[in-house]
């Protein structure tokens, strides 16, 4: 359902957190994302270079929600940090 291989995130995104909530910012393009607590601890999990079927299980632990739920929210942010460049993937 991921996509398969590792996933980075280039040198020229800088990320800060801000009281629960994480603000990116692509140097390159000039993009700015904002991250809410949920979308915060995925991104550092992601940060820590988890798979995204370990971040999907965590979160889905630490959130008490159903598996099918976080696959499918995990894959639209997924998908939307790529196309902004935030991240990549392979």
């Amino acid at each position: 359902m991921f996509p398969s291989g590792e996933i980075t995130i280039p040198k020229s995104v800088l990320f800060q957190k801000v009281g629960e909530e994480i603000v990116l910012l692509s140097l390159d393009s000039g993009v700015y994302f904002g991250l809410d607590p949920v979308g915060a601890r995925i991104w550092e999990l992601i940060s820590e270079q988890k798979s995204l079927d370990e971040v999907a299980e965590t979160i889905a632990a630490e959130y008490d929600a159903p598996r099918e739920t976080i696959d499918g929210d995990l894959e639209s942010l997924v998908k939307e940090l790529q196309e902004k460049k935030l991240i990549s993937i392979g």
